[in-house]
């Protein structure tokens, strides 16, 4: 249970493809997700963009958060947050911070991206130390990389198109390999929506039972919104649903 709320940012942020020109997100954008484990509601992900008093700025600041609730949150306690800074126009993280408490597991982590020197300055604060780490100029945070992916063009993406990227986390760079399954029209909580089908192959053994047992769908249109995402887990399945979204820059759905 420790990790479906972490999975559920990292799967939703690795879907990066070759930008697009259209803007598919703007500030005070706000997005909430429930999330199952098996057959219990284990709590909630929001994702959403601050909305500065100076719109001027370039840099834009997105704040994740993942929590239990219930009987989840009684036996097994959640509280993440994932903050990241990126510029809006050439994307590239800037500052990313990572505090999370799981079940008495804590981290407390903050990423300073100098792509000039091709470096990555992590600051572990529980520890008081910090480390260097190499970095190549494409590389994203956890969740710089979601608003990033929401500015791709689907158009020519068909079913077995894979893309290959990288995505730094913990330390170091994590290769992740991205398959497209194809269209599908999915039932959600807002109608029926035209989506698109990816499979991330993960890696197998921590946390997932094979590198092919997650599932996204995305909105197929200009928002490109992540609607669900289902995983196979070691011990049971996580699933996770928008329930709740504003401020988005295109009509949805």
């Amino acid at each position: 249970m420790n990790k479906v709320l972490p999975v559920f940012f990292i799967l939703f942020s690795t879907m990066i493809f070759s930008q697009n020109s259209e803007v598919s997100f703007q500030r005070g954008e706000y997005l909430k997700y429930k999330i199952q484990y098996g057959l219990l509601n284990a709590g909630f992900s929001t994702i959403e963009i601050e909305n500065p008093q100076d719109k001027n700025d370039s840099l834009i600041h997105a704040i994740g958060k993942g929590w239990t609730t219930g009987m989840v949150k009684f036996l097994f306690r959640v509280e993440d947050t994932y903050e990241s800074y990126f510029d809006q126009n050439s994307m590239r993280p800037t500052h990313f911070i990572r505090k999370v408490d799981e079940g008495g597991y804590t981290q407390d982590k903050e990423i300073y991206f100098d792509f000039e020197k091709h470096q990555a300055k992590v600051i572990n604060h529980k520890k008081d130390e910090e480390n260097f780490h190499f970095i190549q100029n494409n590389v994203q945070d956890m969740i710089s990389s979601f608003y990033y992916m929401r500015n791709i063009d689907f158009t020519h993406l068909k079913e077995k198109d894979s893309i290959d990227l990288n995505m730094f986390f913990d330390g170091k760079m994590n290769p992740i390999k991205l398959m497209v399954l194809g269209r599908e029209t999915l039932k959600t909580n807002f109608g029926r929506i035209n989506t698109i089908k990816i499979r991330p192959l993960v890696q197998k053994g921590r946390v997932f039972r094979d590198e092919e047992n997650v599932t996204l769908w995305i909105s197929d249109d200009l928002n490109k919104i992540p609607l669900k995402i289902k995983a196979s887990l070691l011990v049971g399945s996580a699933k996770a649903e928008l329930i709740e979204y504003n401020g988005l820059v295109h009509p949805f759905p």
